[in-house]
């Protein structure tokens, strides 16, 4: 979804790959930014807070009609359906990422 984004263009690939996976451990519930994590991508949780917001709220407001056939791919079971998911509110994103 951050290709279509300006915005995202000058964020640094590792970092933004960084925080999708954060976003994505907290969304699930798999637990937080471990040693190992911090250590293999070179950066601390904290560091990555902003740009998960940022992509919590694309994913939050981001329209239904755009991108339909990324959707309907992701929906589907082999890909974990994805993009069925609900994000996060962004109060319990906050506290979530104080944790």
């Amino acid at each position: 979804m951050t290709l279509q984004e300006y915005e995202y263009a000058r964020e640094r690939p590792s970092k933004l790959a960084a925080s999708c996976l954060l976003l994505a451990l907290t969304m699930k519930n798999l637990g937080g930014w471990t040693p190992t994590l911090e250590y293999y991508s070179g950066y601390r949780s904290q560091e990555l807070h902003p740009l998960v917001k940022r992509l919590n709220f694309l994913l939050t407001y981001q329209p239904r009609d755009k991108l339909k056939a990324v959707r309907t791919k992701y929906s589907h079971r082999v890909f974990f359906e994805v993009a069925k998911m609900t994000p996060l509110d962004m109060m319990k994103l906050e506290e979530m990422l104080k944790s």
